[in-house]
């Protein structure tokens, strides 16, 4: 089955940072469609062929050149690909490759698993993009498209690595023996994408007992709803969600405190504090249009039509028929260089690189503000 169409387990690994902090989170986000971005659908693309390329590795006389060529063929004629996926698939496969031969001896190799941890999280499953066992370590590695440096993902106390890595766990326990977890997150589209944490078995089955005790307050929607930036981000509810709307808006119109001039300390604390009123704001607008376009009314507010844009019916025809009245070509076409980026993704990444790349100087990028916690060197004026 392709990547887009498996299922989801409703406590899913993917989303356990949210439903462990925020039990009730998990059946509230169930009454809401599960919509994909572009950006997650691009995503997906890029998993099945990285897909293709660790069985290619690892198994090659099943999975040998002519079957990995027909279907690499096969994505590339799907909407969203890039030929750029091919080189950052190749990071990912080198990372995959290093790791590997790390061990003292070859190691298991699973590739695209689906791992049960139904021992812990009721009906709990998910797929672990590669497994790697031997010398008694278990090392699960996550590969992840995102290019945002917001959407960076930290490996250390990562719950969905921890969760893959306890299905991995009782799936082989058996079979190998484990005394030392390993995992890591790739990210090749990021600087500095690769994010590894290790921990003894010990440590990852307490993890498993808390894991059970918040699971099972999840499945039945008990405990308490914990809104915040991190918690509400990705959450279906968000936007309709009462405990977040309330929080909210005791941020954005607290007046207990009126200080005539704040502390640096405060500063820092109303911009943690308030870091969601502005997204749940945002939320909360894109939901009404859609129930002020879907006919339902919401007092004070309705749908308009927004500034029109002019467009060509035939651009070619138009041209053809102004070249035609005597307009000059150089009238209607502007010649511009594509920028950086554009050329590089035009080359590729590899060419680019070998053609050009001592002739490219990376600006300093305009200075902004993040969480302390952000892995980014702290500049000043």
């Amino acid at each position: 089955m392709g990547h887009e169409g498996r299922a989801h387990a409703l406590l899913s690994a993917s989303g356990a940072h949210r439903w462990l902090s925020c039990t009730p989170s998990a059946l509230l986000e169930a009454q809401f469609p599960d919509t994909a971005s572009e950006a997650a659908r691009e995503g997906t693309l890029a998993h099945e062929l990285a897909e293709l390329k660790l069985r290619n590795y690892f198994f090659t006389i099943d999975f040998g050149k002519q079957k990995f060529t027909r279907a690499v063929n096969k994505l590339k004629k799907e909407a969203l690909w890039q030929d750029e996926m091919m080189d950052y698939t190749e990071e990912y496969l080198d990372y995959v490759k290093t790791a590997a031969l790390g061990f003292e001896s070859l190691p298991y190799a699973a590739v695209e698993k689906r791992v049960d941890f139904g021992s812990y999280v009721p009906d709990g499953f998910g797929t672990a993009d590669c497994i790697l066992i031997g010398s008694g370590i278990l090392k699960v590695i996550d590969f992840k498209y995102g290019k945002s440096p917001e959407g960076r993902v930290e490996a250390e106390g990562n719950p969905q690595m921890a969760l893959y890595a306890l299905g991995a766990y009782e799936a082989y326990k058996l079979l190998y023996p484990i005394q030392t977890i390993r995992m890591a997150i790739v990210q090749p589209r990021l600087k500095d994408g690769i994010s590894e944490w290790e921990c003894s078995l010990t440590e990852l089955l307490t993890f498993g007992r808390y894991v059970k005790e918040r699971a099972e307050l999840a499945i039945k929607g008990e405990g308490e709803f914990r809104p915040g930036d991190k918690t509400c981000r990705y959450c279906r509810a968000r936007g309709q969600c009462r405990a977040r709307a309330d929080e909210n808006i005791k941020l954005a119109f607290d007046t207990e405190r009126k200080p005539p001039l704040i502390t640096n300390e405060e500063m820092g604390e109303y911009l943690r504090q308030g870091k969601d009123v502005a997204r749940w704001l945002s939320d909360l607008e894109e939901l009404a249009l859609k129930e002020c376009l879907a006919g339902h009314t919401v007092p004070g507010f309705k749908a308009v039509e927004g500034r029109s844009v002019r467009g060509w019916t035939d651009m070619e025809k138009a041209f053809a028929l102004l070249t035609e009245k005597g307009i000059p070509e150089a009238v209607l076409y502007e010649r511009k260089p594509l920028s950086l980026a554009q050329v590089e993704k035009a080359v590729g990444k590899k060419e680019f690189e070998s053609f050009v790349g001592g002739m490219v100087i990376r600006m300093p990028g305009k200075p902004t503000l993040v969480e302390e916690s952000d892995k980014r060197p702290a500049v000043t004026n």
